[in-house]
């Protein structure tokens, strides 16, 4: 009797383990299996960054369509987790974009706080601490592509980008699971 008592304890203990080293490989792999937030999910968030981006690009000079600031990540990293690369960026554009810009669009305004409180759930839940991630090569390539331009261009190339950085963090921060 001891003896099945001890082995059922050791099954509990190997599968409470096996649990663990499961979820700890899962948050260490990239997205989360839930929203983490109602923004990063919702279709007028995606909505208003799409409608930013087209007004933004709609005032670009023809040189600065070929420009592209945000990180292509076409071929899979392994060395950097995307999505905390993407929330280092995504802080940037809320310290440095948007607050100057804020009335530039009537969307604008919304979609700075939505993109915030994203940025706020992904350093909270998903353990993104944002400023591990500013030497990182695609995030110096970034800053520097946006300091070669002029300020006021510059800028407006980074808000033309915005629905792109919204949909990079959707498909690295948020599972489909």
């Amino acid at each position: 009797m001891k003896v099945a008592a001890a082995l059922v304890s050791f099954c509990q203990l190997a599968v409470v383990l096996m649990m663990l080293i499961g979820w700890a490989q899962r948050t260490e792999a990239g997205p989360v299996p839930r929203p983490l937030s109602k923004p990063l999910r919702s279709p007028h968030t995606y909505q208003a960054a799409q409608e930013v981006s087209l007004h933004a690009q709609s005032l670009e000079t023809p040189d600065e369509t070929s420009i592209r600031l945000n990180p292509d990540f076409s071929s899979k990293r392994d060395d950097v987790p995307l999505c905390c690369l993407h929330a280092y960026i995504l802080d940037f554009y809320l310290r440095n974009i948007f607050t100057p810009r804020d009335n530039q669009h009537p969307k604008l305004h919304q979609l700075h706080a939505d993109l915030a409180h994203v940025s706020q759930d992904l350093q909270a839940h998903h353990g993104c601490i944002v400023k591990h991630y500013e030497d990182h090569q695609p995030a110096v390539e970034f800053r520097n592509k946006l300091a070669m331009m002029d300020n006021e261009r510059g800028i407006n190339k980074a808000l033309g980008e915005v629905e792109m950085l919204f949909s990079n963090l959707q498909d690295s921060c948020v599972s489909t699971q």
